[in-house]
């Protein structure tokens, strides 16, 4: 299993736990995590925003262009951030800490 804490808009620490090969968007829904994902991982809103810890942000992958894309939709990013449907956890994840962002903003909504 692949631990996760999610830190929510307030402040409170919320720990998960998935199998290797599942999505942390999928986690964060599970976990009650207010990420919409919207278009289901096709990377066509940026409702699953999430804001990766520092210390774990350099162990991803590097986001592709089109995740950088929708990321500049987003609501409140910053340098960590990160869509959670693009993050498959893995072994090397263990432990992974994110933000649920305070706002959020779906522009393909209009």
């Amino acid at each position: 299993m692949v631990s996760v804490c999610f830190v929510t808009a307030e402040g409170a620490r919320v720990g998960a736990e998935a199998l290797p090969g599942t999505r942390l968007l999928e986690v964060a829904q599970a976990a009650g995590m207010p990420l919409e994902g919207t278009c289901e991982g096709q990377m066509a809103c940026s409702t699953c925003h999430v804001i990766v810890a520092a210390d774990w942000f350099d162990r991803l992958p590097p986001a592709s262009d089109d995740e950088e894309d929708m990321l500049d939709l987003a609501a409140g990013v910053s340098r960590t951030s990160r869509l959670s449907c693009q993050i498959v956890l893995d072994a090397a994840l263990d432990g992974i800490e994110v933000r649920i962002p305070g706002e959020s903003r779906d522009m393909q909504l209009g």
